[in-house]
């Protein structure tokens, strides 16, 4: 990776040693650690997204040839599989769109409709 010899890389260590004291030198020597750590952390995250995201443009590159084909002549297996990658395709472009929720379940308020009626009556 880096072009140091054994000499360089003792000479690196005596004026680390000189400036930081014998103290200090193992910890200094942690937090470097821990930092490239968290560096290789970041590279390998950032390259799992692009991967991603290279695979979501070719996802829709596809979709779009298919659909300028013709798509009538496509045989039922493969237009199931092309609503499929549609919906797929879909969900991965607003995946923290709030789903609608069911009428019956619970409104905005966080209860149901049904402590609502309970909680208009007036107790005696």
């Amino acid at each position: 990776m880096f072009d140091i010899g054994f000499w360089e890389l003792l000479f690196v260590a005596l004026i680390g040693l000189l400036v930081l004291g014998p103290e200090r030198l193992p910890g200094a020597l942690r937090g470097l650690q821990r930092g490239m750590q968290k560096l290789k952390n970041f590279g390998t995250s950032v390259q799992a997204e692009l991967n991603h995201e290279l695979r979501i443009k070719e996802l829709h590159e596809h979709l779009k040839k298919a659909e300028q084909m013709e798509v009538d002549k496509l045989s039922p297996e493969l237009q199931r599989s092309m609503a499929e990658l549609r919906e797929a395709a879909a969900g991965v472009q607003r995946p923290y769109e709030k789903k609608p929720s069911s009428a019956g379940d619970e409104d905005d308020s966080g209860t149901s409709p049904a402590a609502d009626k309970d909680e208009s009556k007036p107790s005696s």
